[in-house]
């Protein structure tokens, strides 16, 4: 072991990675509720959206992974509804707790200075007056974008067939003027900020830019339990060069560990609030929009899992299949199955699976089925079929027999 630097085999880097995020925590015996989903979101700090449903919404699945079954409302009554979680530019679009808006406003400033979303800047430069009166309009009442009394559609001039109204809204979420609240079908429903986050939170002094993203860089550091510098700007897709140089200087005052993990090409660094835990017990899907895996260089390193989303992948060149989603039992990632949610049939279709190489077939085989049946039940459906396709196929058919 090097000097100040910890030591970690990548079986405890798992491990203390997995607990990070919320798993091989006891579930309790009672009906799961809004502050099992406060504590996931504890873990986490952030939730990443989309709106892909291939089996259900994402951010639901990556809730289900760490709590298991519960109402797949419940997530659009906290974030939505209860207004505790509101939506930020971060990993994408995603939910974080009303508390982190003012480590964002650096964001906000960044977008308005020209930084970054340059179209956006654009519409608001060569169209002030059409803004002003969106924004008069969200301030009358929420509203969708094609609620706005002149939608000014468009095609082409400025982004594809977005209508000025659209990016009208999304130039004004960009910089901190108005907020999102999904509705029905997941569609965006644009309010006021400071109808969504409590003025309390508003009032807070913004800090520096620097401090701001210290303190993401901390908090995706407790989120990832271990990680290199460029997994941690990542977590909040903060600008690296800023993001590396903060990193080493809280190194230096003790807010990050420097530790060494077996497996990992760079450094790495390990939050001081990590539990170690010394097993991790759990069987379960993985959304692909799950921050164990969205990271690939990181989920082949942790996990030797190789990792690719082939939503957009054409159809004929796909290895596995549309909507992959990864199996985690206990500490390790051991297959993998193409899944889709059929709800006209009533069913949940396992188009595929597959085992990484070495795993004991038979033995995931038994850990997963369950959790695919108690999956089903979350999204809606009664049953489990399974397609005779990959190598762990058979295993889950037998099964399911």
């Amino acid at each position: 072991m090097t000097e100040g630097i910890v030591s970690l085999s990548s079986a405890q880097a798992r491990r203390i990675a997995l607990r990070a995020q919320g798993f091989g925590i006891t579930q309790p015996a009672t009906r799961i509720d809004r502050r099992h989903l406060r504590r996931t979101m504890g873990h986490q700090n952030l939730l990443q959206l989309d709106s892909v449903p291939a089996v259900c919404r994402p951010q639901n699945l990556v809730l289900f992974s760490r709590l298991g079954y519960h109402d797949i409302g419940l997530l659009d009554q906290v974030a939505y509804q209860d207004d505790e979680w509101f939506e930020a530019w971060a990993h994408e679009a995603s939910l974080m707790p009303t508390s982190t808006e003012p480590l964002l406003r650096w964001q906000k400033a960044r977008s308005q200075d020209g930084d970054t979303w340059g179209g956006l800047v654009r519409l608001a430069q060569e169209e002030p007056a059409y803004v002003a009166e969106v924004l008069a309009q969200v301030a009358e009442r929420p509203l969708q974008a094609n609620q706005l009394s002149d939608v000014r559609p468009q095609s082409g001039e400025w982004w594809g067939s977005r209508s000025l109204g659209q990016l009208a809204l999304d130039w004004l979420f960009r910089i901190g003027k108005v907020g999102i609240r999904r509705r029905g079908g997941f569609n965006k429903e644009f309010d006021l900020l400071e109808r969504i986050v409590p003025a309390e939170t508003l009032a807070v002094a913004t800090p520096t830019e620097d401090d701001a993203i210290k303190e993401l860089l901390r908090r995706s550091a407790r989120a990832h339990g271990v990680a290199t510098a460029h997994e941690l700007a990542d977590y909040y897709r903060l600008p690296i060069r800023d993001a590396r140089r903060l990193v080493e200087e809280l190194a230096e005052d003790g807010a990050l560990i420097r530790a060494s993990v077996q497996g990992f090409a760079k450094p790495a660094f390990l939050s001081p609030d990590v539990t170690r835990a010394k097993s991790i017990t759990t069987a379960t899907l993985l959304s692909p929009f799950d921050p164990v895996v969205w990271h690939r260089d990181r989920a082949s390193a942790l996990f030797d899992f190789d990792y690719r989303i082939e939503i957009y992948v054409p159809a004929a060149k796909r290895k596995y299949g549309y909507y992959v989603l990864p199996l985690l039992v206990d500490d390790r990632i051991v297959g993998r199955i193409d899944a889709k949610t059929d709800r006209a049939a009533n069913t949940f279709r396992v188009l595929g699976a597959w085992a990484e190489h070495g795993v004991n077939i038979d033995y995931v085989a038994g850990r997963i089925a369950p959790a695919l049946q108690e999956f089903a039940r979350f999204v809606g459906v009664d049953q489990v079929e399974i397609v005779d396709r990959g190598d762990l196929a058979p295993a889950l058919r037998a099964i399911r027999r």
